[in-house]
């Protein structure tokens, strides 16, 4: 499916299945309000309505069933009728995996798809998971004919009318950047070296108009990212911080998304085992999801500043290579004649002695967030990252780990993702009782935990936000998404959707609005009610 290209149209228009084969999906009970003068001419000569409903009536989803309706040139397939409340309304997982195994094959095809109004967005993004692009299989790069699936979205419910040509565009750039994602996800990291990488965010700030900022090399040392030159420095391709920012007109405040972007990791000297380094291609997963989203975002119209910082490194082995009991002195440390002063009863780390180099996700991103912090100026400091195994064990393999000092946030996080069926479930956020992992006797700390049983996904999160410090007036969100980056070797563009969901209050687009969360009413514990206003700011 590497050569597919997804085209979101309000109507697909009529034709025969056997000239072009179609899927029809949606839940039961929404399919059976689909009228046969809506499909007819996407079905005929080949079905009659009396088939149709036929197949409609044999249809019994647990969780999911499918019923060809001519031979492998139409299906129909049905969703589960009902999900948990921790699990999308739009079942977007389950999207995905019927368009892989029923989407009939063909040059030209047609997904028509039956849901509500609100589940649209989820809806589009699961259907571009299906569709990878990277392949380096020889009958593919044989292949010369590009093939097309066209999709049209059948709503049923409230506000059924057709869909507008401004949501289908914004579909086209959220699944967009999904599919950009996933490629560079999956792209082996003997092509998506840093260099490589670099060359994908040059494009996308062609695209948008935008020079980025690109620190590399022994300049990253110079200036006193210690953590992202530290990690990267043993490896062919330099490591490199590199920074979109979109400054539009009006902004009222300043959000910085910060995405680690391991390009391999073998693990450094504390190397991997043989069947747990494959797959490490996959450690960039949070920078690629950031380029994704940030691309969206500003062609559908953000309204506030927005950084995109890349934290880009190969963590590898060499004469050069970073040891055990090295010490490192990281940006949140250095500011040249005026050193940080602690805050309130947790310092703010600079530096960090290292006990684990394969515990290097976190030294990028804290120079990345103490950047978007002391250089950006940002008043909201998100970072993404494929940060722990411990993830997949603590929140599993679908929903991603959010860590923030914000309770409102925590709440957004977990209904954006739901509205988006990018799933995300909130880790335990408890500084005073976990930050003593990282003690160290010779440095302001370590950069591993003392006990791997205490919450290790937390406290991998409290090493960033240790960085910008515990009592920092701003929001800062943590997202751990190393195991819903993958579903088996394929990579899934984790990470886009949640994005633009979230802040989808801060752009002109009426569909990322109605996604996102902020702006409505979210619980809030009682304690955060009472904290600075900047933390209860929504976009």
């Amino acid at each position: 499916m590497a050569n597919v290209g997804l085209q979101f149209q309000a109507s697909a228009g009529d034709s025969d299945p056997q000239s072009r084969p179609l899927l029809l999906l949606g839940q039961l009970h929404h399919l059976h309000r689909v009228p046969w003068s809506h499909v007819r001419g996407k079905l005929q000569p080949r079905v009659t309505e009396e088939l149709w409903q036929a197949a409609l009536s044999t249809l019994n989803p647990n969780p999911t069933d499918s019923c060809p309706l001519y031979l492998n040139y139409a299906t129909v397939a049905a969703l589960p009728c009902r999900v948990s409340r921790h699990n999308s309304p739009s079942a977007a997982h389950f999207i995905t995996r019927l368009v892989r195994t029923c989407l009939p094959p063909g040059a030209h095809r047609c997904i028509v798809m039956v849901c509500e109004q609100p589940e649209v967005f989820a809806s589009a993004c699961a259907l571009a998971r299906a569709f990878p692009l990277f392949t380096h299989r020889s009958g593919a790069s044989r292949r010369l004919e590009k093939k097309t699936v066209t999709v049209e979205f059948f709503l049923v419910g409230q506000d059924n009318g057709p869909v507008e040509v401004s949501t289908l565009q914004c579909l086209a750039n959220a699944t967009d950047g999904v599919r950009l994602a996933a490629r560079i996800v999956d792209t082996p990291c003997n092509e998506m070296n840093t260099d490589t990488f670099l060359e994908e965010i040059n494009k996308v700030g062609k695209e948008l108009g935008i020079i980025p900022t690109i620190i590399r090399d022994e300049e990253l040392k110079t200036r006193g990212f210690g953590g992202i030159y530290g990690v990267g420095k043993a490896a062919l391709h330099p490591p490199a911080l590199a920074v979109l920012s979109h400054t539009p007109d009006g902004a009222t405040q300043t959000i910085a998304w910060v995405g680690k972007g391991i390009v391999y990791d073998t693990g450094g000297l504390s190397i991997k085992g043989k069947t747990t380094m494959p797959g490490m291609k996959r450690d960039c997963g949070g920078a690629a999801a950031v380029l994704g989203a940030f691309r969206a975002a500003i062609k559908q119209g953000f309204k506030d500043n927005l950084h995109a910082v890349f934290c880009l490194a190969e963590n590898s082995v060499g004469p050069n290579a970073t040891r055990p009991d090295d010490i490192h002195l990281l940006y949140s440390g250095n500011v040249p004649g005026n050193p940080v002063p602690e805050r309130g009863s947790l310092p703010c780390p600079r530096t960090v002695e290292i006990n684990n180099t394969d515990a290097e996700g976190r030294l990028v991103l804290a120079d990345g967030v103490s950047y978007a912090c002391k250089d950006l100026g940002a008043d909201i400091i998100l970072d993404m990252a494929t940060l722990t195994g411990a993830q997949g064990i603590a929140t599993g393999k679908y929903h991603a780990a959010v860590l923030t000092n914000s309770a409102e946030w925590e709440a957004a996080c977990v209904k954006a993702g739901r509205k988006c069926g990018d799933l995300v479930h909130p880790l335990v956020y408890c500084p005073e009782l976990h930050f003593s992992e990282f003690t160290s006797a010779v440095a302001d700390m370590k950069n591993s935990v003392a006990d791997r049983d205490n919450s290790p996904s937390s406290c991998a999160g409290l090493f960033i936000a240790s960085h910008i410090g515990f009592d920092w007036p701003g929001v800062w969100v943590h997202l751990d998404i190393a195991a819903p980056v993958h579903a088996g070797e394929r990579a899934t563009g984790f990470g886009v959707a949640l994005l633009l969901a979230l802040f989808g209050r801060a752009s002109e687009d009426p569909l990322l609005n109605l996604v996102s969360p902020l702006g409505c009413e979210v619980d809030v514990e009682e304690g955060d009610l009472g904290r600075d206003s900047k933390r209860r700011r929504l976009v």
